[in-house]
């Protein structure tokens, strides 16, 4: 059994793949499926009362199709029905029932981090409520798409491979798609916080491609070659690129040496099939270090304002985020308890870093007893009514034996810009 605790998953419509982190290491581990292979077949089968996953469910298909299925992670998005050895499963049920299986040989599993191509508010409820399956608490299980899981996997490299742009290329067998990290111009006033993002910048469809596969045709190959020599050029015009990054099943047969050249100049290349389950991992791991201080991740559907209260954290006196920027909305419902001094209202400011105003809300605390030497514990809580609509709870909740808590509670409302259309200001 691995005593590994902190896990960074990749699933997809095919595979699954596990990268873990070992305090004595100095970056992720990915799990081997078999030398050099981290890919886990994204398939599941069921004989007799017997459940099997990955190659051995592959080998099951081969004898008692019927006994399998496969492309899991799509039917759980789309909550399928399935049939398999004559029952009928639910697709949510099916996926949960492979993450048990795939994750028996970890123990003490505190924090997972899954990557998938993309995340909406229903898909991350559906992981996070495999992660609590797991018997992972609610708070340690995160859910990001592969352009975050880049940017976290690049935060941990040295600082020179992103020092301008870093450039992902993704191929399949008949696709290629080219990512750039970049850092964001936000408005001055943020202080030390540095933002960046990923911008899907070109794609292209290749049916030269479909030659390369299963055996090299030398011809095709050459051909396509030169038309991925032509798109990396194109996406290179006028950038500056520190560093390159391929990934995806189609760049492994070795068909693209010109191609190499030109990624290989001035800049250093990688290549890799595990990079976002350790981007995830590497996020994982960031969420138990507060001393890591990393860039903010921001895209269209992340969080453009951040709302803050005067506290005293750690001795500390400052505003500190109850609601962070670049966090989604769906995920920022939070609560918390605070001693508070005497005062008769509570001031909330809310920034916005697409027109870097701050604007100041007060709550009033009339009707709140007054208690004297941080007698006074007042909950706080945010609930996200929409992505634009959040609601802030104060409540009285006694201190002890000594003042019992009162019926005092106020709400406020907190009406924010919303991500649509905000993003694109930044540069």
């Amino acid at each position: 059994m691995r005593a590994d605790k902190i896990l960074g998953i990749e699933l997809n419509e095919k595979f699954c793949q596990i990268s873990y982190y070992e305090p004595e290491k100095h970056e992720p581990e990915t799990l081997e499926v078999s030398v050099d292979n981290f890919q886990i077949p994204m398939i599941l089968g069921e004989l007799q009362d017997e459940w099997v996953y990955g190659k051995d469910a592959v080998q099951l298909a081969s004898v008692e199709e019927k006994c399998t299925v496969s492309d899991l992670y799509t039917k759980a998005v789309k909550q399928e029905k399935v049939k398999i050895g004559g029952q009928v499963k639910d697709g949510v049920w099916l996926l949960a029932k492979y993450l048990q299986l795939a994750l028996e040989q970890f123990e003490n599993i505190e924090r997972i981090t899954f990557s998938v191509p993309k995340t909406d508010i229903d898909i991350s409820k559906m992981l996070k409520g495999m992660g609590r399956f797991l018997g992972i608490p609610k708070e340690n299980i995160a859910v990001q798409d592969f352009k975050e899981s880049f940017c976290h996997y690049m935060f941990y490299q040295p600082k020179e491979l992103w020092q301008y742009e870093a450039a992902l290329f993704y191929c399949d067998r008949n696709e290629i798609r080219a990512y750039m990290l970049r850092k964001l111009k936000t408005v001055s006033g943020r202080g030390a916080d540095m933002f960046v993002t990923v911008d899907q910048v070109a794609n292209a469809q290749m049916k030269e491609l479909a030659a390369v596969y299963p055996v090299l045709n030398v011809d095709k190959a050459k051909d396509a070659d030169e038309r991925f020599r032509a798109f990396i050029q194109s996406v290179f015009e006028k950038k500056v690129v520190s560093s390159v990054f391929l990934t995806g099943e189609g760049f492994e047969n070795n068909w693209y040496p010109l191609s190499l050249k030109v990624l290989c100049n001035g800049r250093r290349a990688f290549i890799g099939n595990n990079l976002y389950s350790k981007g995830a991992c590497y996020h994982a791991w960031h969420q138990t270090r507060e001393e890591d201080e990393i860039p903010v991740y921001l895209d269209d559907s992340k969080m453009m304002e951040q709302v803050c209260l005067r506290m005293r954290v750690h001795g500390k006196e400052g505003w500190y985020p109850i609601v962070q920027w670049g966090s989604h909305w769906y995920e920022s419902d939070g609560q918390w308890e605070v001693l508070l001094e005497d005062t008769s209202d509570i001031e909330i400011h809310i920034e916005s870093l697409a027109t870097g105003e701050l604007e100041a809300e007060t709550v009033s605390l009339e009707g709140l007893k007054s208690r004297r030497d941080y007698a006074l514990r007042l909950q706080i809580e945010t609930i996200f009514l929409d992505e634009r609509t959040c609601k802030i709870i104060f409540k009285d909740i006694g201190f002890g034996e000594f003042y019992p808590a009162s019926d005092f509670q106020v709400e406020k409302i907190i009406h924010l810009g919303g991500s649509h259309g905000q993003f694109n200001s930044l540069s």
